[in-house]
C-alpha cells in the first residue's frame, strides 16, 4: 500500500513529463511541467494543476526559441499528461480499494 500511495502521489509528475517529451517538449519543458504540477496544486485549486503547467511549458518552450506551434504542441502534451495522470490515479485507487476489501 505504501508503494501504491507513493506512485499515486508522483503519477501526475511522471505523466506530465512523459507527455511533454512525447509531444516535442525540451528537457526544460519537462522539468517546468513537473514543477508546475506541484506549484499548480497550491495556486488556483483545483484548476491550477491544469493551467499552471500548461502556461509554464508554453512560456518555457517559446523562451527556448521554439515556434508558437511547437510550444503549443508541448503545452498540449502537458494537458494530456494531466489526463493520463488522473487516469493512472483512478486505476491505482481502484486497486487499493479492492485490495482493502479483500484484506478486510
Amino acid at each position: 500500500m505504501v508503494i501504491l500511495t507513493g506512485l499515486l502521489i508522483v503519477s501526475d509528475i511522471i505523466a506530465n513529463s512523459y507527455f511533454v517529451k512525447k509531444y516535442g517538449g525540451t528537457k526544460w519543458g519537462e522539468r517546468v511541467a513537473a514543477i508546475g504540477v506541484v506549484i499548480g496544486s497550491f495556486i488556483i485549486p483545483p484548476f491550477g494543476i491544469i493551467i499552471v503547467p500548461f502556461v509554464a511549458v508554453f512560456v518555457t518552450e517559446v523562451a527556448q526559441q521554439k515556434s508558437i506551434q511547437e510550444a503549443w504542441r508541448a503545452s498540449f502534451g502537458s494537458l494530456l499528461g494531466f489526463l493520463g495522470g488522473a487516469f493512472a490515479k483512478a486505476v491505482i485507487q481502484l486497486i487499493m480499494i479492492i485490495w482493502f476489501f479483500i484484506a478486510v
